[in-house]
């Protein structure tokens, strides 16, 4: 069957987000759980890792506010951060975690806090990515 135009874009874009290194193998592997009984079921899973990462985004925040740093803490809250971005397949969301843990280990206050600006802007770029590519797959009535 030959593709509409927008089903080809909605491709493209799919391929761009594995090609500039957002997504990985993993978003792959939800994307082959997703079935006729449950057809958005990668864009459900991919609503509670942003309500989830919220939560870890706001108590991260905090804890950087606290004098000393709990840098336990902090890293306690990046490797959850670290495991739901891996869950879905956010590679540059996961990456940018690794770094922020790096710095928790090595004490380094002034790193963490720049590596987790790092953090919540690869978060807010994939966002918006997969905001647009779920609204353009499912204007093409394709499954996600």
């Amino acid at each position: 069957m030959e593709r509409s135009p927008l089903q080809r874009q909605v491709a493209y874009m799919r391929r761009s987000l594995f090609d500039q290194g957002y997504l990985d193998e993993q978003f792959v592997q939800l994307e082959d759980l997703q079935d006729e009984a449950n057809p958005n079921f990668v864009e459900e899973i991919v609503t509670l890792f942003y309500t989830d990462s919220a939560r870890l985004i706001h108590n991260i925040e905090q804890a950087l506010e606290n004098r000393p740093l709990d840098f336990n803490r902090l890293d306690d809250y990046m490797h959850q951060f670290k495991g739901s971005s891996s869950s879905i397949g956010a590679k540059k969301v996961k990456s940018a975690c690794t770094q922020f843990r790096e710095h928790c280990s090595a004490r380094n206050a002034e790193g963490c806090t720049r590596s987790f600006q790092q953090v919540k802007q690869e978060h807010t770029i994939l966002r918006s990515k997969l905001e647009t590519y779920f609204q353009l797959a499912t204007q093409a009535g394709l499954a996600n």
